[in-house]
């Protein structure tokens, strides 16, 4: 910074105006001296822990009464959240219980239908159809070749044309 005369007189510290050479901002007031801070700290510390003082001082029963409405409202408030939080708990565990127990039912039907497929005979069943029944298998000519449209089973409301 560069101290400039503008009144023409010789530079004083305290008249001195700044002007702004760079990045640097300008300075409002003189730098004070170390020995008028020791003299005002006193002071201030004085006002400081008076102003405390009367700012503590105003709590009446209204004010306690709001303050002790707002502790109840929201405790209440946490009380539901934890509520909330152990029933949430509680529908997880009970889901993983009946998810455990839907496996063990599936496990334990696989097993069942392999054992009923695996006891099952088509060769005697064959041999049953054809023999005590009297079934022949389909000869050339009497296959009909049908493309459904898109649907799970083929309803027939009349004859197969020939």
């Amino acid at each position: 910074m560069r101290n400039v005369d503008v009144s023409g007189r010789g530079t004083n510290r305290r008249n001195a105006q700044y002007y702004v050479d760079g990045s640097a901002a300008r300075q409002l007031r003189p730098r004070e001296d170390a020995r008028d801070r020791r003299r005002q700290a006193p002071e201030a510390k004085r006002t400081l822990s008076r102003r405390r003082i009367v700012k503590a001082a105003p709590m009446n029963m209204g004010y306690m009464a709001v303050m002790a409405g707002a502790v109840l409202i929201v405790c209440g408030l946490m009380m539901s959240y934890v509520k909330m939080q152990s029933d949430i708990t509680n529908h997880i565990n009970t889901i993983s219980d009946l998810e455990s127990r839907l496996n063990e039912l599936k496990l334990a039907n696989d097993e069942t239908y392999t054992k009923i497929m695996s006891n099952v005979d088509l060769e005697e069943i064959k041999r049953i159809a054809v023999n005590e029944l009297g079934m022949k298998y389909a000869k050339e000519g009497q296959v009909v070749q049908y493309t459904g449209e898109g649907n799970d089973y083929v309803r027939q409301y009349s004859d197969i044309p020939q």
